[in-house]
């Protein structure tokens, strides 16, 4: 192509850049720089195109991490090509969005700078400030007035309620054998020993008729984990829970705006953690929080997140503790976040809807998420089983090649070095077999119909000429 022709495409698209591909393999890049400087000592239109185009440029597999693509961005450099295995232009990654489709991104589109740059005028930019308090009292509201304290991550969360309720050397937590590695972690870092117990088949939480043969002198507590959104089975956890006096903590890190019997998750234990990560259904980049029933132990638990300091008397600690806190910059994106909080639940749910009505008839897939009148399932991440004939890391990579990140389920935690030496259910055959056939798929907010027709059409042809 000419010259004549890069200068057409780069003004219908506005972005300052054109790829130059024969056959899609990407052979270089033209921006509106270099035509410039070609135009400055040259008048010829019709000049091959291939005599102006750059050929020493950045470019990144398509399956490169975001965060190595997002740290390779300049001033000069905004858009990079991503390509497969042959050089073939596959995506092409922004400042603003590192794939075509992403797995998850927060949606920042309400009051959140608007409430950042008033942290910045008032100089309130650490863990003191009004939105700190205003977040933790509508995040409360939203759980049925339960006692919140906010922190700095889901997993400081999580240490913050085994510590608070004296979870320690020689004591035993029963965690499920599919989770984030940091349900174990918390329990470790508490010096307490993580007991997993394999999952159910449908829900892929914990399953409540394995709990019990897990449970000795040392058993303390039971960490139930509502996965990917899905609340589990938690009536049956809770007698199991109170027949042995044992805690009831939930790990609502993936499951904030689910619903079980009208109630939301995060109010059937004794104590909640929820995670604010930027991948989260809302996000305030980092942070979290924990909900208790009981205000004594709320009340020792924000000591213990303050330095152990004495809340009556400064710089007295009473016992040692922890910095564990949100600032106010980030509770500030939060509070935004919660003023959306409705519409994003109902937009996942609409995205889940989606997809289980375009897959309905798609030949290899094993298993979508269920669904129950009582249970009002938030849709963290959309993921599904793919029957076992495929293999589906290629799955993964063959989405990847269309712009589509996906991901696969978490490993069994039994399975990895950490954790190996601890006590676990004796048939794990549920979290093997979850663990191999699970990918998630794009579920994003700001994702549109004809996205999730493009996801699941790229789907459909990959398990289709597997």
């Amino acid at each position: 192509e000419s010259v004549k022709d890069a200068l057409s495409v780069i003004n219908q698209n506005g972005c300052g850049i054109c790829f130059v591909v024969k056959n899609r393999k990407l052979l270089g890049l033209v921006t509106d720089g270099d035509l410039r400087r070609y135009f400055l000592k040259a008048n010829n239109l019709e000049c091959q195109i291939s005599e102006v185009m750059n050929t020493e440029f950045v470019y990144f597999h398509v399956q490169t991490e975001a965060s190595i693509i997002r740290d390779s961005f300049k001033q000069d450099i905004k858009y990079i090509p991503l390509i497969d295995d042959e050089f073939n232009l596959v995506d092409i990654a922004s400042i603003t969005k590192t794939h075509r489709i992403q797995i998850l991104e927060p949606d920042l589109s309400g009051n959140e700078m608007n409430y950042i740059k008033d942290c910045l005028k008032t100089n309130w930019i650490s863990s003191q400030g009004q939105y700190v308090k205003k977040f933790e009292q509508q995040f409360s509201e939203l759980h049925l007035n339960r006692h919140p304290i906010s922190v700095s991550n889901g997993t400081s969360a999580l240490h913050l309620s085994l510590k608070t309720l004296d979870i320690g050397r020689g004591d035993e937590v029963i965690v499920p054998n599919i989770t984030f590695a940091a349900c174990a972690n918390a329990v470790i870092h508490a010096e307490a020993d993580p007991v997993f117990c394999e999952i159910d088949k449908k829900t892929w939480c914990i399953k409540p008729s394995e709990i019990e043969a897990l449970i000795t002198s040392k058993t303390k507590a039971i960490m139930v984990v509502h996965l990917y959104g899905q609340v589990a089975d938690i009536e049956p956890i809770k007698k199991i829970a109170s027949k042995f006096g044992l805690y009831l903590i939930e790990d609502c890190a993936e499951a904030i705006g689910s619903v079980f019997k009208g109630k939301p998750v995060g109010v059937f234990g004794d104590v909640a953690t929820f995670s604010f990560f930027g991948n989260k259904t809302i996000s305030t980049g980092e942070g979290g929080m924990v909900l208790f029933k009981n205000k004594d132990f709320a009340a020792k638990c924000r000591i213990l997140r303050d330095h152990g300091m004495n809340p009556n008397i400064k710089y007295w600690h009473d016992i040692p503790g922890y910095n564990y806190r949100l600032t106010n910059m980030q509770a500030a994106v939060g509070v935004a976040q919660l003023e959306r909080f409705k519409s994003i639940v109902e937009k996942k749910i609409t995205i889940s809807d989606w997809y289980d009505s375009l897959l309905q008839n798609c030949d290899g897939i094993f298993q979508k998420p269920i669904k129950s009148e009582f249970i009002k399932h938030s849709n963290w991440l959309y993921t599904i089983l793919l029957e076992k004939v495929f293999d589906k890391d290629k799955v993964i990579n063959e989405l990847f090649k269309n712009g589509i990140e996906t991901r696969r389920i978490f490993y069994p935690l039994n399975e990895m070095p950490p954790y190996k030496k601890f006590k676990c259910s004796k048939d794990l055959s549920n979290s093997k077999f979850i663990s191999n056939n699970g990918i998630s798929l794009p579920s994003s907010v700001n994702l549109q119909k004809q996205d999730i027709n493009y996801i699941v059409k790229c789907l459909k042809n990959v398990l289709l000429n597997y």
